[in-house]
């Protein structure tokens, strides 16, 4: 791979997740402040991301892969991206908001696997290669929080009240028109030689429900879903509880999860070596619970460091049992099934499990309120950390997999 080339793809990876970085953080606190929205209503917009993720296969499988140039289909829904962010910037109605936010969803959550194949198809060796581009896509989402909160804050308490989180969209619409022309002048990556008829099955993974009947795997999968309830809660309502708890610059403070996410990987082939995928997964699910109870019982004064603290464990929440479980999924899976079972499980957890938790993060959240309206943290940080730890006894007494599977990192 040529210096341009390298250069190219690592602009493409940051603008990427710079975009999604720029305005995702902060969309709980701008539609409580902004669009005035109810926690269902906040839970409903979330839930965007999923309803993406779900539809992302068949936009990939059915048409990407079979008939146009990935970079070229890039370019086209980064344009598109850029439009309906304008869109969202513009609206004051939460109803015409969701509209904009779930077209965006659509259009967005497909490109996550284009950039992968646009950079996977100029790669001599990905497995040396690719991190030393993806890499530049976390760089791009933390770089959006800090821009936020220490160039412009617009997270600041005045800006908040002054409505001017939605510069947010306009912020990352502009990334996303860059990005679009950008993807033109990108190396041609040309579709799939595939003659083979495409079967839906194939698209969602179907074909590796036959994994479920190992028992383990079930377990395993189960608790995919049902961890991805209180994963929803910190999307949903992480922001705008720092930024009610008063914390400075919260949009720059919350890039130290992204940071930690960076840096515990590294942290995952020694976990799996030394201690094996049950231990390494069931440290993933406790941190959940300890987050959240240090939210629960933290402030944003005297014992802001608890709140800091429960922000920079999202290294492990996420590495440990998210990778740990693609990882193990990988090594269950055979060669045959590789693909269909790491579709099952996105599937599962950002399709399944998501519209759950953030069903259930909504309802929680409008549910407990205090006589003057206030959201009532101490109770919405709670409930998402019991189900954590009951998740992780479920997941300690039922999975009885000793495999360390340190041959698969």
């Amino acid at each position: 791979m040529n210096t341009t080339i390298r250069i190219k793809l690592s602009v493409m990876m940051f603008l990427e997740f710079f975009i999604w970085g720029a305005w995702f953080v902060t969309l709980g606190t701008f539609l409580g402040n902004n669009l005035k929205a109810s926690g269902s209503e906040t839970a409903a917009v979330f839930s965007t991301q999923s309803w993406g993720a779900i539809v992302a296969p068949f936009i990939i499988g059915l048409i990407a892969d079979r008939y146009f140039n990935a970079e070229k289909i890039l370019g086209f829904l980064h344009l598109a991206g850029a439009f309906l962010m304008y869109q969202m910037y513009q609206s004051t109605d939460i109803g015409l908001f969701y509209i904009y936010v779930l077209s965006y969803m659509v259009l967005y959550m497909p490109t996550l696997a284009l950039v992968n194949s646009v950079a996977f198809n100029q790669m001599q060796d990905p497995e040396k290669e690719f991190a030393n581009i993806r890499v530049w896509g976390t760089i791009g989402w933390i770089l959006a929080g800090l821009v936020i909160s220490f160039l412009f804050h617009w997270d600041s308490a005045e800006a908040v009240s002054n409505g001017l989180l939605k510069n947010t969209f306009l912020l990352a619409g502009i990334a996303a028109l860059i990005l679009g022309l950008l993807s033109f002048t990108l190396p041609a990556t040309p579709p799939k030689v595939n003659d083979e008829k495409v079967k839906i099955a194939d698209i969602i993974g179907l074909d590796a429900l036959k994994l479920l009947k190992d028992k383990n795997f079930l377990i395993f999968f189960i608790s995919s879903i049902l961890i991805c309830i209180p994963l929803a809660f910190y999307y949903q309502n992480a922001h705008p509880f720092l930024t009610a708890a008063g914390v400075e610059n919260p949009t720059g403070k919350m890039a130290i999860g992204q940071i930690s996410e960076a840096l515990f990987l590294l942290f995952i082939p020694v976990f799996f070596a030394r201690f094996g995928f049950k231990k390494t997964i069931l440290v993933g699910m406790l941190a959940w619970a300890v987050r959240y109870v240090l939210f629960a019982y933290g402030n944003g004064g005297d014992l802001s460091f608890m709140l800091i603290t429960g922000i920079a464990l999202h290294g492990i929440c996420y590495d440990f049992f998210f990778v740990s479980g693609q990882i193990y999924t990988n090594s269950k899976a055979g060669e045959k099934y590789k693909s269909a079972a790491q579709g099952l499980i996105t599937l599962a957890t950002y399709g399944i499990g998501m519209l759950i938790g953030f069903a259930v993060a909504g309802w929680i959240t409008d549910n407990y309120k205090t006589v003057e309206g206030a959201v009532n943290w101490l109770i919405v940080w709670i409930i998402p950390a019991g189900i954590a730890f009951s998740v992780f006894l479920i997941f300690a007494f039922l999975f009885k997999d000793k495999s360390k599977l340190a041959n698969e990192i």
